[in-house]
This record gives C-alpha cells, sequence and structure tokens, in this order.
C-alpha cells in the first residue's frame, strides 16, 4: 500500500492541515500504517501535483500561510479504484522474529527475557485498543457507517495482540521446557 492512499483515507471525511493529518497518522491509521512527519508533508506535495488533493491558503497572523487539504475529484476516483482492487496478503517484516529465529546464538534466559518484554509491549498496545473500544464502541452497530470500518480495524488489532500474547506464553512455555 502507497502513503498516498493512506493519506486521502485519512482526509476523505474532512479537510486537514498537514499538521492535524500527521497528528492523526499517529493516533488512528498509524496503528497499521506507520509514516513520518516528513514523510506526510513529502507525499502531500505530491498528491496536489497530482490533483490528487487541493490545498486552500488559510493566512495566520505572524506565522506563514496554514494549508487545509481536501480530496478533489480525481482523488476520490483514484481511491473509488484503489478500494477495488485486490489485496495481496502482506509480507512480514519483524525485526523480533528475525532474532527469535536466531536465539540459538544467545543464552535461553536472554531469549526468555526478550519474549517477555515483547509480550509487555503487545499487552500495552493490547490495553490501549480495548480502551479506544471501551470509549468510543460501545454499541458499533449503532454507529455511522464510516465508523463502523473504523472498529474493523480496531478488532483486527485487538485480535493482532491477543495473538502476539498467546503466542509470547507459549514461546516462554516452549524455551522454559529446555532449562
Amino acid at each position: 500500500m502507497s502513503l498516498a492512499y493512506a493519506i486521502l483515507v485519512s482526509l476523505i471525511c474532512e479537510p486537514k492541515s498537514g499538521y492535524d493529518l500527521a497528528k492523526q497518522f499517529d493516533g488512528t491509521v498509524g496503528f497499521f500504517w506507520q509514516a513520518t512527519h516528513q514523510q506526510i508533508y513529502r507525499e502531500l506535495t505530491k498528491l496536489e501535483q497530482q490533483n490528487s488533493i487541493i490545498a486552500e491558503a488559510i493566512a495566520q497572523d505572524g506565522r506563514p500561510d496554514k494549508k487545509i487539504f481536501s480530496v478533489s475529484d480525481t482523488g476520490l476516483s483514484h481511491l473509488k479504484t484503489w478500494l477495488l482492487q485486490s489485496s495481496e496478503v502482506e509480507t512480514v517484516k519483524d525485526e523480533f522474529l528475525l532474532k527469535i529465529y536466531a536465539g540459538y546464538l544467545i543464552p535461553e534466559d536472554a531469549i526468555a527475557k526478550k519474549i517477555k518484554h515483547h509480550r509487555q509491549l503487545h499487552q500495552q498496545q493490547l490495553e490501549t485498543y480495548q480502551a479506544i473500544e471501551r470509549n468510543f464502541f460501545i454499541s458499533p452497530q449503532d454507529c455511522p457507517i464510516e465508523l463502523r470500518f473504523a472498529y474493523l480495524t480496531l478488532r483486527r488489532g485487538i485480535n493482532f495482540e491477543q495473538g502476539w500474547l498467546d503466542w509470547c506464553d507459549e514461546a516462554l512455555d516452549f524455551v522454559a521446557t529446555w532449562q
């Protein structure tokens, strides 16, 4: 997936400044699509040059003009075409799993410690997702349609983190049998 589509998806509900878009990436789309603020601003420039977004300059006192970006008709058309395309299974690029794969090179207790730490990180992320679910999705079937789809991505995140916790528990039990 390209960053351009993640930006278009983020702008589709309401126009945003680059700063607001970058902040939103930190909290919503950022849970499953990572981008630095610099990457986002670079992509906004490209999208504007391609006429996929429109920038409206807003004058500010004592500061440079602020740009508010919105999706153009061209951008909406590109986005809809992309949404209808099939998606492949993403390849996993996970540094932690690579370290586990080569774990035989270090002591078992060091591997167990790494797995425990990784489990803690996934537990924290799971708790974040569960808090979002409790606070914003008490009755997901009654939400506006765009939030129902956000709920589906949140549920995927919850299941993903739970899967990691299950694997960490299994791995810790497995490593414990070696000692």
